[in-house]
C-alpha cells in the first residue's frame, strides 16, 4: 500500500483530555481534521472559534477545516487568522463554488471542495481544475461512527480519472468510516489522504493506528 496521508477527526477526540489527543496527532499524524457543523447544512452542531483556536494554537503540523456550513464564506478570514492552513467547502452549499474557492486561495490557504455520497463526482469536472483536493464523504455528514458506504469506492476510481485528466496535482480526501478493515480498499482506488475519528482515537493505541493507516507499519 502507497504512503497515505491520514487526518484524525478530533470530533472523535477525548474533549476532557484534549491535550493529549493532540499531542497524540501531532507526533503521529499529518493534519488535523476539524468538522465545523452548523445544525443547519447538517443535523448536528461540532464546535466553535475557542476550540479550533486551541488546536491550531497548539498544533505542529496543517489544521484543515471541512466546513459542513450554510454561507461558509463568512467564516475564511477569521480561520485564517487563527491558522487554519486549508478549508474544505461543500459543493450542495455554494452557489458560486468557483467563486469561493478562488477566495481561500487569494487568503493563502489550501482550497477543497467537499461532495455528499449522493453527489456525483461528475458535477466537479471543471471545479478540479482550481481545486487543492476533493473530498469525498463516504457517509452522510453530520454525525461521526457511521459505517462505510460501499459504493465510495467507485467514486474514489472515478474521480481519480477525471483528475489524471483535468488536473493531476489535485488530491483525493476519503472521510467516513474509513479503518483498518478498509484502509488498503480506499488506497487502491487512488485516495491520498483519509479522515479518520473513531478508528483512531477508539483504539487501545492510537499513534499505532495512525502508522497502520499511514502504511508505515
Amino acid at each position: 500500500m502507497k504512503r497515505m496521508i491520514v487526518a484524525p477527526s478530533m470530533l472523535s477526540a477525548n474533549f476532557a483530555n484534549l491535550a493529549k489527543d493532540i499531542e497524540v496527532v501531532n507526533a503521529n499524524a499529518d493534519i488535523f481534521h476539524l468538522d465545523i457543523m452548523d445544525g443547519v447544512f447538517v443535523p448536528n452542531i461540532s464546535y466553535g472559534t475557542p476550540l479550533i483556536k486551541t488546536i491550531c494554537s497548539n498544533a505542529k503540523i496543517p489544521v484543515e477545516a471541512h466546513l459542513m456550513i450554510v454561507e461558509p464564506q463568512k467564516f475564511f478570514e477569521e480561520y485564517n487568522k487563527l491558522g487554519v492552513g486549508s478549508i474544505c467547502v461543500h459543493y450542495e452549499a455554494c452557489t458560486h463554488l468557483d467563486r469561493t474557492i478562488n477566495r481561500i486561495k487569494e487568503l493563502g490557504m489550501k482550497a477543497g471542495v467537499a461532495i455528499n455520497p449522493h453527489t456525483s463526482v461528475k458535477l466537479l469536472e471543471n471545479i478540479i481544475r482550481i481545486s487543492d483536493y476533493i473530498l469525498i464523504m463516504s457517509v452522510n455528514p453530520g454525525f461521526g461512527g457511521q459505517k462505510y458506504i460501499p459504493y465510495s469506492t467507485e467514486k474514489i476510481s472515478e474521480l481519480k480519472k477525471l483528475i489524471e485528466f483535468n488536473n493531476p496535482n489535485c488530491l483525493i480526501e476519503v472521510d467516513g468510516g474509513v479503518g483498518l478493515n478498509n484502509i488498503e480498499e480506499i488506497a487502491m482506488a487512488g485516495a491520498d489522504i483519509v479522515v479518520a475519528g473513531n478508528a483512531v482515537f477508539s483504539s487501545a493505541n492510537p499513534a499505532e493506528t495512525i502508522k497502520k493507516l499511514q502504511g508505515v507499519i
